[in-house]
């Protein structure tokens, strides 16, 4: 009898906890409007915000990563924002270790934090973390780059079918990032990278609410297809040129980069280029829409649906 009562204290003080300590997440696909929101937001809950989005931690990522600008970092603390050098290496697994810190370091003065960006497992690192890998040695990463680099999307789709297909079946088979990370974590180990995940949920202790914004696809596609051409004029280019050496970096393998290298690198024109980065930013936010609505959590909303949003936090 006395057992079952310290069981039952502790799980309702473990409950206490996680009704008092909150994440709530603004997630959605690039371009929606996350960063305005998340500072209202963060402004009227007196809270700070931490950034979920793999391609702000580089502080030479100024204008292709559209990170927020000064002004708006500015009015709101913002973590895990121009926190890293390109020329660092970093993953999911440092990610969750670094980012739960930090909640629980901010949980001690604030009730709430707000956590926002549109990369899907940084996402999951927050909310489920991840198994223990061994770590990739930088050459066994740059041997694999090179093999795709030469071989292309095809070649690297069949590579990673063949030697993990448990794998195979659960990642995007379109995103050569994660193809890449099976294909590294073999040829480093000889083991599949499926025989390491448990798939088990971690516990967190604090209580996790998700806010989703999206709008009409062609909206949507209109304000990447903006967004696109506001980069360039703020100097995109320039930014690709002064990181061409290290075009090879994982940092610099993503949208907007990866099309300015190929001009640079005298494959397209940049006219071509510049097509390229829209069409294929339409084609991540079509994969980020993909994986979030998968998630029955998420409580979907339009960006304009401010007073809407504050109403449901507030009932909270």
């Amino acid at each position: 009898m006395i057992y079952l009562l310290i069981v039952l204290k502790k799980n309702l003080i473990r409950l206490m906890k996680l009704n008092t300590k909150k994440v709530i997440l603004i997630i959605g696909p690039t371009a929606i409007g996350k960063t305005k929101l998340s500072i209202q937001l963060a402004k009227m809950l007196k809270t700070e915000i931490i950034s979920c989005d793999s391609r702000q931690f580089y502080k030479e990522l100024q204008i292709g990563a559209a990170p927020p600008n000064k002004e708006e970092l500015s009015k709101v603390k913002h973590h895990f924002v121009q926190n890293l050098s390109i020329i660092q290496d970093y993953n999911c697994g440092e990610y969750e270790h670094d980012v739960i810190k930090k909640i629980s370091t901010l949980h001690k003065t604030k009730d709430t934090i707000i956590i926002t960006g549109g990369s899907g497992l940084y996402i999951d690192a927050i909310c489920k973390g991840f198994d223990t890998f061994p770590q990739v040695s930088q050459q066994t990463r740059k041997k694999t780059n090179e093999k795709y680099n030469t071989n292309g999307i095809a070649w690297l789709q069949n590579k990673v079918k063949e030697i993990d297909p448990e794998s195979y079946s659960r990642i995007d088979t379109k995103n050569p990032k994660r193809l890449l990370r099976a294909l590294e974590f073999f040829e480093e180990t000889g083991k599949k990278f499926s025989l390491f995940q448990s798939h088990k949920i971690k516990e967190r202790p604090f209580r996790i609410i998700k806010i989703g914004l999206n709008i009409e696809r062609k909206k949507l596609y209109d304000r990447i297809n903006k967004r696109v051409d506001i980069m360039m004029q703020e100097g995109l280019l320039e930014e690709a040129i002064s990181l061409q050496n290290y075009q090879h970096k994982n940092s610099l393998q993503t949208v907007g980069y990866k099309e300015i290298f190929t001009f640079l690198n005298n494959e397209h024109t940049l006219e071509e280029a510049v097509a390229n980065i829209k069409k294929n930013t339409r084609r991540l936010a079509k994969r980020q829409l993909t994986w979030f609505k998968k998630d029955k959590t998420i409580n979907w909303y339009e960006p304009n649906q401010l007073t809407e949003i504050e109403k449901f936090i507030l009932k909270l």
